[in-house]
């Protein structure tokens, strides 16, 4: 419980302190804001990412499993971006954060749900993210690709899996 205490306060205080920031449009990046969808072949979920200022952005994810559609994972991330290439439409992006998920025993946690049967289970955990992403110039569209790896403190720890990449497509004004 301590920990699930301590990790919504580090989220809440990453949140108050991106918010105080001097809101500004990233020009070297092209946008400010962003929200679209996240999918891979298993995940299917929402994405919003906000630059706060300069290369720093922020990004909050909802997704769900395709297959096992009674859980649904609420994620926080930091992200740093860099343009190491000579297109500056190109971008590296590279972070971490954290999420919280909700999972039915069932279908996310076999083992548990032989000992407790049916219900569902709470699990907080640590992200992190590495990808490349392109701004269209002439259409407001960024697609990215990434791999999120993450961990679980309690339940199943599959860092390492299906869920671990994703694509984007977002929006932006």
């Amino acid at each position: 419980m301590k920990q699930l205490v301590l990790l919504l306060s580090l989220c809440t205080m990453m949140a108050v302190q991106a918010n105080a920031q001097r809101r500004g449009a990233s020009a070297s990046f092209g946008y400010e804001t962003a929200v679209g969808l996240r999918v891979n072949p298993w995940l299917v979920g929402g994405t919003i990412k906000h630059f706060i200022k300069g290369p720093h952005a922020i990004e909050g994810l909802i997704t769900t499993n395709v297959s096992n559609r009674r859980n649904v994972t609420f994620t926080g991330l930091y992200e740093y971006h860099i343009a190491p290439f000579p297109k500056p439409e190109f971008h590296l992006y590279f972070g971490g954060g954290a999420h919280l998920g909700i999972y039915d025993r069932r279908d996310y946690y076999n083992d548990d749900w032989n000992r407790h049967g049916d219900g569902t289970y709470v699990t907080p955990g640590l992200d992190g993210i590495v990808g490349i992403e392109y701004k269209f110039k002439k259409i407001p569209l960024v697609v990215s690709g990434d791999l999120k790896p993450y961990f679980n403190f309690t339940g199943g720890t599959h860092f390492v899996g299906e869920e671990i990449g994703g694509a984007s497509v977002r929006y932006t004004f």
